[in-house]
């Protein structure tokens, strides 16, 4: 009887260990720092790599912790989060503020141990995110220009764990991934308007579900879609892109442009959708065709 309830505990521990930490997004978020370090790297150090991998893993892990525990009651009001380890008493506020107190030092501990500026990076991303983002989005639609800083970080965090430099080359990544936040979290935000609304949430532009908002994901979508074929003009130092591979980035970033238009067009759930994961398909697809092209150098 005791094998049985031990059986069932410890992977229901486990699950909940993983949604405090957000076990997918955190792996999403080291595959950026994986691409943005492998095109920086000459030669590939396994051992930085696999600390990367770790400290990322952490820093984000920590992040997604905190955000648990200071939204504890507004997550008990959305059908998405009202199954949390925090809200349904699973886990106590205290056991998931070690788990993130320890991620957080481990986190930046390992990410220090690559360079310095790694570890502020990781500190100043946990920081905004836990301190800034998670807090106004109760009060205003700018959290998601606050929050966009944390989440571009993990891109140019690759890089930096090879030069130990902040220098043009990161900084264009950065770019990329804080203009593509914006398209994707909007529209997660139109899916989520009304639970949004239930916990007080404001995550659209201007707080409101209509074609204003839509406007705004398109502006962003196409500056997003500039900002990611820049390197192809080899004004950005060590990162460049060959005018094919600025074509194909060019004619995914359409994609979503396209899903933007519908939406204005159709102010539907199902295209709100489309637009969604079709931006979650864009961010993947150009961190793997970068470093295909860096390697075609």
């Amino acid at each position: 009887m005791e094998n049985q309830a031990q059986t069932i505990t410890i992977p229901s521990k486990f699950n909940d260990f993983k949604q405090l930490t957000k076990v997918g997004l955190s792996l999403s978020v080291v595959f950026s720092s994986i691409a943005g370090y492998l095109l920086a790297a000459e030669t590939i150090n396994y051992t930085t790599l696999l600390l990367l991998t770790i400290g990322g893993y952490l820093m984000v892990g920590a992040s997604n912790a905190f955000n648990q525990i200071i939204e504890k009651d507004t997550d008990a009001l959305m059908k998405r989060t009202m199954n949390r380890p925090i809200p349904t008493v699973r886990m106590s506020v205290n056991s998931a503020m070690i788990i993130a107190v320890i991620f957080t030092i481990l986190g930046i501990g390992i990410l220090y141990y690559i360079n310095a500026k790694c570890a502020l990076f990781g500190a100043i991303s946990i920081f905004l995110y836990t301190s800034a983002y998670t807090p106004l989005k109760a009060i205003t639609p700018l959290t998601v220009f606050v929050g966009a800083i944390p989440g571009a970080i993990p891109f140019m965090l690759g890089w930096i764990a090879v030069t130990n430099d902040f220098s043009i080359e990161p900084g264009t990544l950065f770019l990329i991934q804080f203009f593509w936040q914006f398209p994707h979290f909007w529209a997660i935000g139109w899916l989520q308007f009304d639970e949004y609304k239930k916990a007080g949430f404001n995550m659209l532009p201007m707080g409101k579900k209509d074609r204003g908002a839509i406007k705004q994901i398109i502006l962003y979508t196409t500056v997003m879609i500039l900002v990611s074929i820049i390197p192809v003009f080899k004004q950005t130092g060590d990162f460049w892109i060959y005018p094919i591979t600025a074509v194909i980035i060019f004619l995914l970033g359409s994609t979503m442009l396209y899903y933007g238009v519908k939406l204005h067009k159709e102010q539907t759930d199902k295209v709100a959708r489309q637009l969604m994961l079709s931006s979650v398909l864009y961010i993947t697809l150009i961190q793997i065709i970068y470093v295909v092209d860096k390697f075609l150098h």
